[in-house]
């Protein structure tokens, strides 16, 4: 049988090593049982949401880098103290567990390092524990920053993103039902949020294809464009579906566009499950294809451009290990190409809503303010509560910027749970 903590170091050895996103080493724990696999990928997470703490524990006790095939022990460490610290696992498994590991994967002198390192840190404990600070970005996710937001801001983004996300679902119809029924949070922007660890397969409507998951800042944009009946509408970047499926239980006319025939598999598979006609899909990059279209094809075109992802660090704390500015970079290049090509195939008076899941502003209020500029054709049309809001509940108003986008953070609605970051701006093509 695959013991959980070994299988959760090589995971981390391959997140942080080959820059390898949780996703694709999740893989890893299908070969353990139930209990194992969910320690394994808890384990995984909460050392990656520490990191930046956990390092600096680690360097006070190791001074030197551990020789090359020795590797392994760094990242055995680096579980063992987050299991010490942040986790109620007894002092003598963890110890007695990472040591004998150890010693399989390296050898006994390593092993015996690792097992000094690991009894000073857990006689240690309190006053190790006194000094976090609740630290969370790196020092290359600051440069991602660039400076955009304040320190206290910084401070709220990084205490929201050390908290285990809940799931939220977009559900067909009746959503403060749903919420009842399933003993959820009925948010004002209509999204069901559940403190649910379990499988999502086993929760009640999917099999029915009531709902599917979708974090709440995720179902914004297609709220923004309002009433969409008989609307001809272009998701572009469509997979793998969430919005596709709002915009055809909004009575939209669909065409999803993805470049990868993979994912659109996945979209066209969720819209079988939550029982919808299936929309007319397109394989293609989304430049070649609006640069091929007729005039005017659209009424609206819904833009979920291809970025950081780093707005999704609160799911995914991964992320602020292994992005980089060069990411960031590369990414409003090609944001640019897209927006760039929207224009033509847009009705006269036709909408755009362009959004990322980006905290980074070069990604989103910046992209903004270049194809504002340089595209006299647009105006933007400010957003504001009643556009989104759909059911009784606190105040968002924190959640729209001065000029009238929707810039959410990880700390916004914190009272119920947070948010990913979404920047979303709404723009109408003048006649």
């Amino acid at each position: 049988m695959p013991d959980p903590r070994q299988t959760a170091a090589e995971m981390l050895q391959k997140v942080l090593t080959e820059k390898a996103f949780f996703s694709e080493v999740k893989g890893s724990v299908d070969s353990l049982a139930g209990k194992d696999a969910a320690f394994a990928n808890m384990l995984v997470l909460t050392a990656l949401r520490r990191l930046v703490f956990i390092k600096k524990v680690l360097k006070q006790y190791a001074r030197k880098k551990l020789p090359e095939k020795a590797a392994f022990a760094e990242f055995a460490l680096l579980l063992g103290l987050t299991e010490i610290l942040f986790m109620e696992t007894p002092d003598y498994a963890v110890i007695n567990s990472w040591v004998e590991i150890v010693k399989r994967k390296a050898d006994k002198y390593v092993a015996g390092f690792v097992n000094a390192v690991l009894r000073k840190a857990c006689a240690d404990r309190e006053e190790l524990k006194s000094r976090d600070t609740g630290e969370f970005f790196t020092s290359e996710f600051y440069r991602i920053l660039n400076h955009a937001y304040g320190k206290k801001t910084v401070s709220k983004m990084q205490a929201a993103a050390l908290i285990e996300p809940a799931l939220d679902l977009t559900v067909k119809a009746d959503p403060a039902g749903w919420a009842q029924r399933l003993g959820g949070l009925l948010l004002p922007t209509g999204s069901v949020r559940l403190n649910n660890n379990g499988r999502i397969t086993e929760i009640e409507g999917y099999e029915s294809g009531a709902w599917w998951v979708q974090d709440a800042a995720a179902a914004l944009p297609v709220k923004c464009l309002g009433d969409i009946r008989g609307l001809k509408v272009l998701d572009m970047c469509a997979a793998p579906g969430g919005k596709t499926a709002q915009l055809i239980n909004g009575g939209a006319e669909v065409i999803s566009l993805d470049i990868s025939e993979t994912r659109l598999k996945k979209l066209r598979d969720n819209m079988a499950r939550l029982q919808f006609s299936p929309p007319q899909t397109v394989c293609a990059d989304g430049a070649d294809y609006l640069q091929n279209c007729k005039s005017g094809q659209f009424d609206a075109i819904l833009l979920d451009a291809p970025c950081s992802a780093t707005g999704t660090l609160r799911r995914h704390p991964e992320l602020v290990h292994i992005k980089t500015v060069a990411d960031v970079e590369k990414q409003t290049v090609l944001q640019r190409k897209l927006l760039d090509a929207v224009p033509p195939a847009l009705k006269p008076g036709g909408f755009l809503v362009y959004c990322v899941c980006s905290i980074a502003k070069a990604e989103g209020e910046e992209q903004l303010k270049t194809f504002l500029e340089t595209h006299a054709g647009f105006r933007l049309c400010p957003l504001a509560a009643k556009d989104i809001c759909r059911c009784p509940g606190p105040d968002i108003s924190e959640i729209f910027t001065p000029e009238g986008c929707i810039r959410t953070l990880p700390f916004h609605l914190a009272d119920c749970g947070g948010l990913d970051s979404f920047f979303i701006a709404k723009l109408q093509k003048v006649a």
